[in-house]
């Protein structure tokens, strides 16, 4: 049976779209949840794969979140031994900060939907070999990540260069929520922290809007992500069938 491990940041941001998906390959999954447990000092042996999840805070706010230092830690490990790694949003920015680029403040937040154009490297990748010239994808961004030297730009936006990278062959960083279905947008809308954010972007940021974009777009959103995350997964098992899982 494949082990997941994933690194939650609070009670609202999770697996979304891709939990049924690794419940039906058989995965275990065990949630770290550093809003709960601030002090949990997890491992990464005996795991076949990390995915870590997105969250209000960034990732200089170790002062005031000291787990951010430990996923840093794990995250450097889980690369370095070749164990798949999925980052997104936040964790996104986390994996990029661990492989040595900078993370800093976007010019503007992004919150709702957004063009998405994969890059020709990106097209060529089996997380987004499916993906049109363009799609609509749903952000909730502040801050932006660079790509990691060594790496591979996948994808990017407009307002924000760099959506998506990937580093070796397991390692990938996804800056928006391909996680996210309707019911999911709802509730976030419907979180008073997050009505607090949108309403401080002043009438750049309309939630009526990103509610018209779920109709328009949340179809599609479903089945590129799929896709791209039956291919991580299925990294995932072609590493455990050639044996170099961390049980082999």
């Amino acid at each position: 049976m494949p082990r997941l491990l994933v690194f939650q940041h609070i009670a609202h941001e999770i697996l979304g779209t891709l939990q049924p998906l690794l419940r039906s390959h058989g995965f275990r999954i065990r949630y770290i949840n550093f809003g709960r447990d601030p002090d949990a000092e997890p491992t990464i042996e005996g795991y076949d794969g990390l995915v870590v999840l997105g969250g209000p805070m960034n990732v200089d706010e170790a002062a005031e979140h000291p787990h951010l230092e430990t996923e840093l830690r794990l995250i450097a490990e889980a690369v370095s031994a070749g164990i798949p790694v999925l980052g997104i949003c936040l964790g996104a920015q986390l994996l990029a900060k661990a492989l040595g680029a900078e993370v800093r403040a976007n010019a503007n937040k992004e919150i709702g939907w957004y063009e998405l154009e994969p890059t020709p490297e990106g097209l060529q990748a089996p997380l987004f070999s499916h993906f049109a010239a363009t799609e609509m994808v749903f952000q909730w961004l502040g801050h932006r990540f660079d790509k990691p030297e060594g790496a591979v730009r996948l994808a990017k936006g407009r307002g924000c260069p760099n959506q998506a990278f990937r580093y070796g062959d397991c390692a990938y960083g996804l800056q928006f929520h391909l996680e996210v279905d309707a019911a999911l947008i709802e509730r976030w809308l419907e979180i008073p922290a997050y009505i607090a954010e949108i309403e401080a972007c002043g009438d750049r940021i309309c939630p009526d809007e990103i509610r018209r974009g779920i109709g328009l777009h949340a179809t599609r959103l479903a089945e590129i992500s799929d896709r791209s995350f039956a291919s991580f997964i299925a990294l995932i098992g072609d590493l455990r069938r050639r044996g170099k899982g961390p049980h082999h």
